[in-house]
């Protein structure tokens, strides 16, 4: 068998990897925010303000440094007003994006900002642009983060919250070209610039306004966009997202989660290997309006998604959890690791119950697991604002063009790290680590 040998030079630091490569996303979607993080204070499940004390607990362990909040769909039919005051005095609504189940707005603006601080999370709130107004983006954006007197601001002390929240990513709506409105793209970028003009600075929370980006592959978007957003810090926002889920079949039949073939474990890490190509083609499309690297590549969106668990309700887009998600999602972050100099915050989708989340919760029995995914965000964590560090993979196997071997590094505080996956499903690999440029003194291994 063949050995690869991975060749780091340590003393050549590439782009930063900023952390906020590793957030996350909550969604109103099935039993994410509700059975998920929210469970109420009159719960007997332990809480903090209605906050389940053992998600918090186990979230905080993976540094979580930014959580992306009401949606995805969610987003673009939800309006804040409803979210705020006294919980007994909301008004309800009906999710019609995901399983028509009633929404009683429990959890609301106060609530996830809790929840952020909690975790010590930068809250990423994404606003309402389909079914929403310019002026009704303004104020939730006055009503978190304003200061002084205005009716906003009063608002906010008057519902109990007397400081303004600092609040540093906001998305002007979610998926403009499909379920956020199925706008054109010429028309959204027009939308966007006026909304971010209205989403203002106040005292010192500076935002960093991110424009609904392209769908996968859709560099149509990408440059209609970026034309018109303009770049190098001339225009409005400062970020540009993309969305993209990795599939073993087609969307009409996505695969099953646990029950799947070496053929389609590999058409697995085929379609999660395509990541690397969107973030190169995506970025080369901005470098040609943003030649100054201004505007960031936000990848708000991504993950494993299968069919639905059977048994649970289809709108409700829970699934198990695999070391094949586990792969996925390794191999993702080493990809953004090399990409770091313009993709510059993710999420996955999403945190709890949902999709290729960290933890599931048992809505019987009240107990917690963390899935394989949740480990390779822990065993990640000193990557966050490391600077990268290229890997050379010397002779490393493949199949079907798949390299078999994942690697990346990085460096901070005199220290390196190194992630190495096997992508292979039947045997062992065997690679040495030729570091060069540094003098190791001590090494430690996890698996």
């Amino acid at each position: 068998m063949t050995t690869t040998r991975a060749v780091v030079d340590l003393d050549l630091p590439g782009p930063r990897i900023s952390r906020h490569l590793y957030g996350h996303f909550a969604e109103h979607l099935g039993r994410c925010i509700y059975g998920g993080f929210w469970v109420g204070e009159d719960s007997p499940i332990p809480n903090i303000r209605g906050i389940r004390t053992d998600v918090v607990e186990a979230l905080r362990a993976l540094q979580i440094p930014n959580l992306r909040w009401p949606g995805g769909c969610f987003a673009d039919e939800y309006h804040w007003r409803d979210g705020v005051g006294p919980r007994d005095e909301r008004p309800t609504m009906v999710n019609t994006h995901w399983g028509n189940v009633v929404e009683d707005n429990s959890f609301g603006t106060h609530e996830f900002l809790d929840l952020c601080e909690l975790l010590g999370a930068d809250p990423y709130i994404s606003g309402n642009v389909g079914s929403g107004s310019v002026r009704e983006m303004r104020e939730w954006v006055d009503y978190l983060t304003g200061v002084g007197a205005s009716p906003m601001v009063d608002l906010r002390r008057a519902n109990g919250r007397e400081e303004p929240w600092r609040v540093p990513f906001w998305g002007i709506g979610n998926e403009s070209w499909g379920c956020g409105g199925n706008m054109r793209a010429e028309a959204y970028a027009d939308l966007a610039r006026q909304y971010a003009t209205y989403c203002r600075d106040h005292g010192d929370n500076k935002l960093y306004r991110v424009a609904t980006g392209a769908n996968s592959d859709d560099y149509a978007w990408t440059e209609t966009l970026m034309r018109t957003i303009g770049g190098c810090g001339k225009g409005p926002l400062q970020g540009l997202s993309l969305h993209y889920y990795t599939i073993a079949g087609d969307w009409d039949d996505k695969g099953h989660a646990t029950d799947f073939s070496l053929d389609e474990y590999y058409a697995t890490l085929a379609k999660a290997g395509k990541i690397d190509e969107l973030l190169r083609r995506h970025s080369t499309i901005m470098d040609m309006f943003d030649p100054c690297g201004k505007v960031g590549l936000v990848l708000d969106e991504w993950g494993t998604w299968w069919n639905v668990a059977e048994g649970t309700n289809p709108g409700f887009l829970y699934q198990q959890n695999t070391i094949r998600d586990a792969l996925v999602a390794s191999l993702h972050f080493d990809t953004f690791h090399r990409h770091a100099a313009r993709l510059t915050m993710a999420n996955i989708a999403q945190t709890v119950n949902v999709l290729q989340a960290m933890i599931l919760t048992d809505p019987d029995t009240n107990a917690l697991v963390r899935t394989p995914t949740y480990h390779v965000f822990e065993m990640n964590t000193g990557h966050h604002d490391a600077d990268s560090l290229a890997v050379h993979l010397l002779d490393a196997p493949t199949r079907d063009d798949i390299s078999l071997i994942s690697a990346s590094a990085s460096t901070k505080d005199n220290t390196a790290l190194i992630s190495l996956s096997n992508l292979d499903a039947e045997e062992s690999r065997p690679v040495i680590l030729d570091l060069r440029g540094r003098e190791i003194s001590r090494h430690t291994a996890r698996i």
